[in-house]
Protein backbone atom coordinates (compact mmCIF):
# COMPACT_ATOMS: atom_id res chain seq x y z
CA UNK A 1 0.00 0.00 0.00
CA UNK A 2 1.24 3.48 -0.90
CA UNK A 3 0.25 5.17 2.38
CA UNK A 4 -1.61 3.33 5.12
CA UNK A 5 -4.43 4.83 7.21
CA UNK A 6 -2.11 4.68 10.23
CA UNK A 7 0.48 6.74 8.34
CA UNK A 8 -2.18 9.32 7.47
CA UNK A 9 -3.01 9.58 11.18
CA UNK A 10 0.70 9.93 11.99
CA UNK A 11 1.06 12.69 9.36
CA UNK A 12 -1.87 14.57 10.92
CA UNK A 13 -0.33 14.15 14.39
CA UNK A 14 3.06 15.31 13.08
CA UNK A 15 1.50 18.37 11.44
CA UNK A 16 -0.42 19.42 14.56
CA UNK A 17 2.49 18.73 16.93
CA UNK A 18 4.98 20.61 14.75
CA UNK A 19 2.50 23.47 14.39
CA UNK A 20 2.18 23.70 18.17
CA UNK A 21 5.94 23.43 18.75
CA UNK A 22 6.53 26.31 16.32
CA UNK A 23 3.46 28.34 17.36
CA UNK A 24 5.37 30.33 19.95
CA UNK A 25 8.44 30.87 17.76
CA UNK A 26 6.93 31.70 14.40
CA UNK A 27 3.83 33.83 14.87
CA UNK A 28 1.44 35.00 12.24
CA UNK A 29 1.77 38.73 11.72
CA UNK A 30 -1.38 40.84 11.89
CA UNK A 31 -2.81 41.81 8.53
CA UNK A 32 -2.59 45.45 7.45
CA UNK A 33 -5.46 47.54 8.79
CA UNK A 34 -6.10 45.23 11.75
CA UNK A 35 -7.66 46.43 14.99
CA UNK A 36 -5.03 45.94 17.74
CA UNK A 37 -7.64 45.66 20.48
CA UNK A 38 -9.54 42.89 18.70
CA UNK A 39 -6.30 41.21 17.67
CA UNK A 40 -4.90 40.95 21.20
CA UNK A 41 -8.25 40.15 22.83
CA UNK A 42 -8.64 37.13 20.58
CA UNK A 43 -6.72 33.99 21.47
CA UNK A 44 -4.18 33.64 18.66
CA UNK A 45 -3.02 30.13 19.64
CA UNK A 46 -4.95 28.28 16.91
CA UNK A 47 -3.90 30.84 14.27
CA UNK A 48 -0.26 30.49 15.35
CA UNK A 49 -0.50 26.67 15.32
CA UNK A 50 -1.86 26.79 11.76
CA UNK A 51 0.85 29.25 10.72
CA UNK A 52 3.61 27.15 12.34
CA UNK A 53 2.23 24.03 10.66
CA UNK A 54 2.09 25.71 7.24
CA UNK A 55 5.74 26.69 7.54
CA UNK A 56 7.36 23.72 9.29
CA UNK A 57 5.20 20.64 8.61
CA UNK A 58 5.89 20.40 4.86
CA UNK A 59 9.64 20.37 5.53
CA UNK A 60 9.30 17.46 7.95
CA UNK A 61 6.49 15.47 6.34
CA UNK A 62 7.94 15.65 2.81
CA UNK A 63 11.40 14.81 4.20
CA UNK A 64 10.04 11.63 5.79
CA UNK A 65 7.86 10.71 2.82
CA UNK A 66 10.95 11.00 0.60
CA UNK A 67 12.69 8.37 2.73
CA UNK A 68 9.61 6.14 2.49
CA UNK A 69 9.09 6.43 -1.26
CA UNK A 70 12.76 5.96 -2.16
CA UNK A 71 12.90 2.86 0.06
CA UNK A 72 9.79 1.57 -1.72
CA UNK A 73 11.37 2.14 -5.15
CA UNK A 74 14.16 -0.20 -4.06
CA UNK A 75 11.58 -2.84 -3.13
CA UNK A 76 11.62 -2.31 0.64
CA UNK A 77 8.54 -2.24 2.81
CA UNK A 78 8.65 1.20 4.43
CA UNK A 79 6.48 2.75 7.13
CA UNK A 80 6.35 6.37 8.30
CA UNK A 81 6.01 6.94 12.06
CA UNK A 82 5.31 9.93 14.28
CA UNK A 83 7.41 9.69 17.47
CA UNK A 84 4.44 10.17 19.80
CA UNK A 85 6.43 9.95 23.04
CA UNK A 86 8.89 12.60 21.88
CA UNK A 87 6.08 14.88 20.75
CA UNK A 88 4.43 14.54 24.15
CA UNK A 89 7.67 15.48 25.93
CA UNK A 90 8.34 18.47 23.67
CA UNK A 91 4.74 19.72 23.93
CA UNK A 92 4.89 19.48 27.74
CA UNK A 93 8.17 21.45 27.67
CA UNK A 94 6.51 24.11 25.45
CA UNK A 95 3.53 24.34 27.85
CA UNK A 96 5.99 24.81 30.73
CA UNK A 97 7.70 27.62 28.74
CA UNK A 98 10.97 25.73 28.54
CA UNK A 99 13.46 28.17 26.99
CA UNK A 100 14.85 25.78 24.36
CA UNK A 101 12.93 24.34 21.46
CA UNK A 102 13.54 20.72 20.61
CA UNK A 103 12.74 19.95 17.01
CA UNK A 104 11.14 16.57 16.61
CA UNK A 105 10.34 15.23 13.17
CA UNK A 106 9.38 11.70 12.35
CA UNK A 107 11.06 8.56 11.15
CA UNK A 108 10.68 5.81 8.59
CA UNK A 109 11.39 2.15 9.17
CA UNK A 110 12.05 -0.14 6.24
CA UNK A 111 13.11 -3.67 5.49
CA UNK A 112 16.87 -4.19 5.04
CA UNK A 113 18.49 -2.90 1.87
CA UNK A 114 22.02 -3.21 0.44
CA UNK A 115 24.46 -0.45 1.53
CA UNK A 116 24.18 1.79 -1.55
CA UNK A 117 20.38 1.68 -1.63
CA UNK A 118 20.27 2.30 2.11
CA UNK A 119 22.49 5.36 1.63
CA UNK A 120 20.18 6.67 -1.09
CA UNK A 121 17.14 6.22 1.17
CA UNK A 122 18.92 8.22 3.89
CA UNK A 123 19.92 10.91 1.38
CA UNK A 124 16.37 11.31 0.03
CA UNK A 125 15.09 13.33 3.01
CA UNK A 126 17.87 15.94 3.01
CA UNK A 127 17.61 16.19 -0.79
CA UNK A 128 13.91 16.99 -0.40
CA UNK A 129 14.87 19.76 2.03
CA UNK A 130 17.34 21.08 -0.56
CA UNK A 131 14.62 21.07 -3.24
CA UNK A 132 12.21 22.89 -0.91
CA UNK A 133 14.90 25.42 0.03
CA UNK A 134 15.65 26.10 -3.63
CA UNK A 135 11.96 26.37 -4.49
CA UNK A 136 11.09 28.80 -1.70
CA UNK A 137 14.19 30.89 -2.42
CA UNK A 138 13.37 30.99 -6.13
CA UNK A 139 9.75 32.12 -5.70
CA UNK A 140 10.84 34.96 -3.41
CA UNK A 141 13.84 36.04 -5.50
CA UNK A 142 11.81 36.21 -8.71
CA UNK A 143 8.66 37.51 -6.97
CA UNK A 144 6.52 34.65 -8.23
CA UNK A 145 4.31 34.78 -5.15
CA UNK A 146 2.49 37.79 -3.70
CA UNK A 147 4.61 39.89 -1.36
CA UNK A 148 2.40 39.02 1.61
CA UNK A 149 3.74 35.44 1.42
CA UNK A 150 7.44 36.40 1.27
CA UNK A 151 7.93 36.07 5.04
CA UNK A 152 6.42 32.56 5.06
CA UNK A 153 8.53 31.50 2.09
CA UNK A 154 11.75 32.93 3.56
CA UNK A 155 11.19 31.24 6.93
CA UNK A 156 10.40 27.96 5.13
CA UNK A 157 13.56 28.31 3.03
CA UNK A 158 15.74 28.88 6.11
CA UNK A 159 14.11 26.01 7.99
CA UNK A 160 14.68 23.63 5.07
CA UNK A 161 18.35 24.66 4.80
CA UNK A 162 18.75 24.10 8.55
CA UNK A 163 17.16 20.64 8.29
CA UNK A 164 19.38 19.76 5.33
CA UNK A 165 22.57 20.69 7.19
CA UNK A 166 21.44 19.30 10.55
CA UNK A 167 20.35 15.95 9.09
CA UNK A 168 23.58 15.51 7.16
CA UNK A 169 25.76 15.69 10.28
CA UNK A 170 27.41 12.25 10.42
CA UNK A 171 26.26 11.42 13.96
CA UNK A 172 24.77 7.94 14.52
CA UNK A 173 21.01 8.06 14.05
CA UNK A 174 21.13 11.04 11.69
CA UNK A 175 20.69 10.74 7.93
CA UNK A 176 24.29 11.85 7.36
CA UNK A 177 25.59 8.89 9.33
CA UNK A 178 23.46 6.47 7.30
CA UNK A 179 24.56 8.07 4.02
CA UNK A 180 28.27 7.96 4.85
CA UNK A 181 28.26 4.49 6.41
CA UNK A 182 26.26 3.09 3.49
CA UNK A 183 28.62 4.63 0.93
CA UNK A 184 31.75 3.58 2.84
CA UNK A 185 30.46 0.00 3.03
CA UNK A 186 29.45 0.03 -0.63
CA UNK A 187 32.91 1.20 -1.74
CA UNK A 188 34.63 -1.18 0.69
CA UNK A 189 36.27 1.53 2.80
Amino acid sequence: MFITPREVIDIIIMTLAIGYIFSTIIKREPTPGYDPLKYYQKNQLWENIKFGAMIAAPAVVLHELSHKFVAMTYGAIATLHAPLGWYLIVIILRILNFPLVFFVGGYVTHTPLPPFESAMVALAGPLMNLILYAGFTYVVKYKIIPKKYFRMALISAKLNMFLLIFNMIPIPGFDGSHVFSGLLTYFGL
